[in-house]
């Protein structure tokens, strides 16, 4: 497969909600197989389509240890969420150079659609819990900074492009 470009944080996609997947097809598993490579030349920890350009409810998340234990999502919801708060330095390959401290509940409960076309309900947790629900906004069209206020998300914005004219 293949790794592939980023959208820039201007682009209009990546700030609306992506379309539900009808079906996991062969395609679907092409497009996972792309962003799975994506993810990792980064390397991060997780991706949605959205980011390269790709307006589908698909994300990709590998939080592990050892690496090539991508899980595979489509349509992904959250059904449940802990109380308990953590805090994450996060940042985005669509707004590079930046990153910023993200509260977010520390586990999750998330039903989706896996790479067999099953619906899956999985309970993620620290750092796997973190992406999922950063991949989640994603989809719906937000990234981290839309969760500052917005004075730190105009002065990460700023940095950001400042970086990217070097």
């Amino acid at each position: 497969m293949t790794a592939r470009a980023f959208l820039p944080y201007a682009d209009p996609r990546l700030h609306r909600a992506a379309e539900p997947v009808e079906a996991v097809t062969e395609t679907v598993r092409m497009i996972w197989d792309d962003m799975v490579d994506t993810m990792e030349a980064m390397p991060g920890v997780g991706l949605a389509a959205p980011q390269i350009g790709i307006m589908l409810q698909l994300a990709v998340v590998d939080a592990s240890d050892k690496r090539g234990q991508a899980v595979r999502m489509a349509n992904p919801v959250v059904l449940h969420e802990s109380v308990k708060l953590r805090s994450h330095d996060e940042a985005s390959p669509n707004l590079p150079g930046v990153s910023a401290p993200v509260e977010r509940p520390r586990a999750v409960t998330v039903r989706f659609l896996n790479e067999l076309g099953e619906t899956e309900e999985r309970d993620f947790v620290g750092l796997w819990a973190t992406s999922v629900q950063h991949q989640i906004d994603h989809l719906a069209g937000r990234l981290y900074v839309d969760r500052l206020t917005p004075l730190r998300r105009k002065m990460l914005v700023a940095k950001s492009a400042k970086l990217a004219r070097r």
